[in-house]
């Protein structure tokens, strides 16, 4: 035997201590070498079973080799062993994306920084972002100076609705958003964060500033990293389709959907900013062109068997949020009511319904769904019952179920439903859509009662842009409308008293003449007198019988001033201009009076003559059909006067005539 393989068989006969092997699984993770590292420690435990050490440390290993399955079937294994295990296995749990299990398994858990931080990952990615942000509150008391736990806070108050909380947010951080601190700090992600949180309180041109300094320190420490431009390009994908949706939210179209187009032909981006830009592409063009559209959602949607089931491709249930899942399929939704697949539309709809319950978004497409079917009594059901559930949440469900009962023409239910919403009672949209409705009922007492309830609501707000004039005006006029002149003209004299403009005086006048005629000529004086009326005798005016209407023209005589007169005479009298080479003296004959009439219809037309010779088709010498039925019938003069009725026997020796003189006899 050689020397050297001598020395392997001794070494490996020799037992290794547990110490060496823990040694060699430190080495192995210090290299980024996990699968080493579990093997490793399946030789301690072989060494030494049920070492806590050993179990953890091949827990640990599979995680970080991404061996999810190997790390739990280990977990398994040590069920027996008095290991607690609950946090890897909850871990594990929230990268299957199971994580109602992972929070279950956490429960009841001592809240360390650990716990903490992985039960609030679970929570945001289940979209309970409030409880999420209480997770990160606790967070805080270990005072973990951490720049992902500063990211993750901020991400979590946008994602929570709460974007107004996220600038004290930043000054409690201590966050810094200069150029300066942003690259000390090595992360464009805080940037892109406080981006995300203008835009949700539309302040778009702060917000794409932010996304600007994002997408350049991101570049510049990305090239520092030696990454190439596709490589760079990939990566920054979250911040370039951010700035795209802001360039749409600013109205410039044709910028955004160029990005967005690049982004989803290249495959320039994640997942995740593939689907984003997707959804915010199809709602740029809207419904044009829906096929394509769906042809484009079809691709980040897998097909599966089970029904109402739905998922989408490549993990991006893990990597979506709730939110941006429900704008995805309710794309879907609408294009495929767009296409007239009613039938697909009502499918995803139940779907959507098992997946995001008590969303209002999903409510109003089940509802749509409904209209498009023609069953709008059932729509209408819908949009009650969540109304009556969530009162808190349906402003956009009431409007809603008030447009679908109007247009069904069920006024009052349209009614009741604008008159549960408090926040918009007392604008004039609102108010004139609910008077519009009384008075398509017939109850004019109901609709003046809305409007006094208007008048009386603006009285007494302190806001700016005040509409009381413009209600008190309206009033008016519905009150005049329907006979009511007292009340008119009480409103109207409100009117002059408070703004005092010419209209509202008119109006008063006007209408105090019927009901007050003493009020009427009190306000009279304070109308400005028209020009030119100075000299109208008002009195005899009254006594003619008014203007006749007299038929056909009237020689009207009018007084013309003698200053006009001398004015029209001054007009001098202009020679004529005649075309070039014209002359005046001898202009020639006149030009003919019928030059402008079709030619048919002129004195001068006559129509050409039709040939009447007989004219013969067919072969030389060929019998037509009307020569043999004569010849038949024994037509004698027909035969003489008809040089091709007479047929030549079949032995005749006389020669055939020609041409010529075969037309010579016909003309003869």
């Amino acid at each position: 035997m050689p020397l050297k393989s001598k020395a392997a068989a001794v070494a490996a006969a020799e037992p290794v201590s547990v110490e060496d092997l823990f040694t060699m699984i430190h080495r192995h993770i210090q290299a980024d070498e996990f699968a080493q590292a579990a093997n490793v420690a399946d030789q301690v435990l072989k060494a030494a079973p049920g070492d806590e050490e050993a179990v953890r440390c091949k827990v640990v290993a599979q995680i970080k080799a991404d061996e999810i399955d190997k790390a739990l079937a280990a977990m398994r294994a040590a069920e027996r062993l008095p290991i607690d295990l609950s946090y890897y296995k909850a871990y594990c749990y929230y990268r299957q994306n199971k994580l109602q299990e992972a929070l279950d398994l956490l429960r009841g858990q001592e809240e360390t920084a650990a716990i903490l931080q992985l039960e609030s990952q679970i929570l945001y990615r289940l979209g309970r972002m409030n409880d999420c942000i209480n997770s990160y509150e606790k967070l805080q008391k270990f005072k973990i100076d951490s720049m992902d736990l500063k990211i993750n806070i901020i991400a979590a108050l946008v994602a929570a609705g709460r974007a107004s909380e996220v600038q004290a947010a930043m000054k409690a951080l201590k966050v810094d958003l200069t150029t300066r601190a942003l690259r000390d700090a090595r992360s464009f992600e805080l940037a892109y964060n406080s981006a995300c949180s203008l835009i949700e309180n539309k302040k778009y041109s702060e917000a794409k500033e932010q996304l600007d300094l994002s997408k350049r320190i991101g570049k510049e420490e990305l090239m520092v990293e030696d990454y190439g431009e596709d490589e760079i390009e990939y990566e920054l994908a979250p911040v370039s389709s951010q700035l795209a949706y802001v360039q749409q939210l600013q109205g410039q179209s044709q910028e955004a959907m160029q990005t967005y187009v690049n982004m989803i032909n290249r495959k320039s981006a994640d997942s995740s900013s593939l689907a984003v830009a997707t959804t915010n592409l199809i709602s740029l063009k809207g419904t044009k062109d829906a096929a394509d559209s769906l042809r484009k959602l079809d691709r980040l949607i897998e097909k599966s068997t089970a029904p109402n089931q739905l998922q989408l491709i490549e993990n991006l249930d893990f990597k979506l949020s709730p939110r941006q899942k429900e704008a995805l399929y309710s794309a879907r939704v609408l294009l495929l009511l767009h296409a007239n697949k009613t039938d697909q539309a009502h499918e995803l709809v139940s779907g959507l319904l098992g997946m995001f319950r008590d969303s209002v978004f999903t409510v109003l497409l089940q509802a749509a769904v409904h209209v498009k079917e023609k069953k709008v009594q059932k729509a209408e059901e819908v949009l009650n019952q969540y109304a009556a559930k969530h009162p808190e949440n349906s402003t956009g469900v009431l409007l809603a179920l008030a447009q679908i009962a109007a247009n069904a023409n069920h006024f009052q239910l349209a009614a009741d439903s604008l008159s549960k919403i408090p926040d918009i009672q007392h604008m004039p949209a609102t108010v004139a859509t609910l008077v519009a409705l009384k008075e398509r009922l017939g109850d004019s007492n109901a609709a003046a009662s809305v409007l006094d309830a208007a008048i009386q609501w603006w009285k007494n707000s302190m806001t700016e842009g005040n509409k009381l004039d413009v209600f008190t005006r309206e009033a008016a006029a519905f009150m005049l409308n329907h006979g009511r002149d007292e009340e008119a003209c009480l409103l109207y004299e409100e009117l002059v008293k408070s703004h005092g403009s010419i209209e509202a005086l008119a109006g008063l006048v006007a209408t105090a003449a019927r009901t007050n005629l003493e009020k009427a000529e009190q306000y009279e004086k304070k109308l400005k007198p028209l020009p030119g009326l100075k000299g109208v005798n008002v009195e005899a005016l009254e006594k003619t019988s008014g203007a006749r209407h007299v038929e056909g023209p009237q020689d009207m005589k009018v007084d013309v001033p003698e200053e006009v007169k001398k004015q029209k005479a001054k007009k001098r009298k202009r020679k004529p201009r005649y075309p070039k080479g014209f002359d005046p003296a001898n202009p020639g004959p006149p030009p003919d009076p019928e030059r402008w009439l079709p030619r048919r219809e002129r004195s001068s037309y006559r129509p050409k003559r039709k040939d009447k010779r007989a004219q013969v088709r067919g072969a030389q010498g060929a019998v037509t059909r009307e020569t043999a039925v004569s010849n038949a019938g024994g037509s004698s003069k027909g035969s003489q006067t008809t040089s091709s009725s007479k047929i030549p026997a079949a032995n005749s020796d006389q020669p055939k005539a020609s041409n010529k003189s075969r037309k010579k006899k016909s003309r003869s």
